[in-house]
């Protein structure tokens, strides 16, 4: 096989792992292709947990064809047993001859230990074709397993002056629909969506998908004092709400009698402990977290250098005084943290911009 139908198989690998981008966690998202021949024979993608993965599904397409044939797989095959039998082991069953993965698995399970069991039983095996694009696609899972927290994207809606609301706390709508639907694309990928309690409060959000999404981002608010109403939107829809505060009180028995849970991570008095917050929500499985909160929350979440991209949908408008994207103040310019713009490119009439920490 040459290199340039190795990328082939690969990018259609890629893709097909995109299928299950709002499905799979906590697991990674992962496809995988069966050639032979030149000619492809299987192809499957991991949807949910529980669920066959996509080594598993493509050998049951390919059936006696996988014999000598090459296995794209965008993650190294598992080698452990979880809710399913080891990828290794039916790839090894299937009499494959090759196998080209992407990258290696970080989970400390398997951690190489399937590309090595491969080759300890006669299989070619090849990792690190298209490895940045196979990182990227699981960049949550791999913050998760390797930092303890998820990947981190922190989305602003903005105007041209930096503002996210007029004083009065009015907000909607600073950007278009075409940036509002683009949003929701974000939450649907997500494990989780966090705010504040101040925009609980002023806002009363739903932070779900609209219909149509196979499955709801977990909805969670940082809150330092439980004084929250529990008519809340947030609270009443059915899918379920986590309230993560520094110390629990009375205050938790009414907003668990609406539905939510509570639960006390640890912080000061009066301020949570944000790195704790993620490692809980790391802990519950969440590989991306989309947070969405106003310029305090934000604020404290920059300080402790917890986010690791920021989306900024930016509007045409000026507003003149109003709310900060984060409010803190520097005693000097030198103190500022500086961010490198990835992409930049129009939603409707908004521009959205893609950033991440210039380290």
């Amino acid at each position: 096989m040459s290199a340039v139908q190795d990328s082939v198989h690969m990018a259609r690998a890629l893709e097909l792992a995109r299928g299950g981008m709002a499905t799979t966690a906590p697991n990674p998202r992962v496809g995988c292709v069966i050639v032979r021949d030149g000619r492809v024979v299987g192809e499957g993608f991991h949807v949910r947990p529980g669920e066959p993965h996509a080594e598993r599904l493509a050998l049951q397409q390919a059936g006696p064809s996988a014999r000598g044939a090459t296995a794209y797989v965008t993650l190294e095959p598992c080698c452990h047993t979880g809710r399913t039998p080891p990828c290794t082991d039916a790839l090894l069953a299937s009499g494959v001859a090759r196998v080209v993965a992407a990258m290696e698995d970080p989970d400390p399970r398997v951690a190489g230990g399937g590309l090595a069991r491969l080759r300890a039983s006669g299989v070619a095996v090849e990792a690190g074709l298209m490895a940045s694009e196979a990182a990227r696609l699981n960049r949550g899972f791999v913050s998760r397993v390797t930092r303890g927290r998820p990947f981190t994207i922190a989305k602003v809606g903005v105007s041209l002056d930096g503002r996210t609301a007029l004083l009065s706390g009015e907000s909607q709508w600073i950007t278009g629909p075409e940036a509002r639907a683009d949003v929701q694309r974000l939450r649907a990928v997500s494990g989780a969506v966090l705010t504040g309690a101040g925009t609980v409060r002023a806002d009363d959000p739903r932070l779900t998908v609209h219909a149509g999404c196979p499955r709801q981002p977990l909805r969670v608010i940082v809150a330092s004092h439980l004084a929250l109403p529990p008519t809340s939107h947030i609270f009443s829809q059915g899918v379920g709400a986590v309230v993560l505060t520094a110390v629990d009180g009375p205050e938790g028995d009414a907003l668990r009698a609406a539905g939510a849970e509570v639960v006390a991570v640890g912080g000061k008095p009066g301020r949570v402990d944000l790195a704790a917050a993620l490692a809980y929500l790391a802990a519950r499985g969440v590989n991306d977290l989309l947070v969405e909160a106003g310029p305090t929350l934000l604020a404290s979440l920059l300080e402790a250098r917890l986010i690791d991209e920021l989306v900024v949908y930016m509007a045409p408008k000026l507003l003149g005084h109003g709310r900060p994207l984060a409010d803190f103040a520097l005693a000097a310019l030198s103190e500022a943290s500086v961010w490198r713009y990835d992409e930049a490119r129009r939603v409707g009439d908004d521009l959205r911009l893609t950033l991440t920490p210039r380290t």
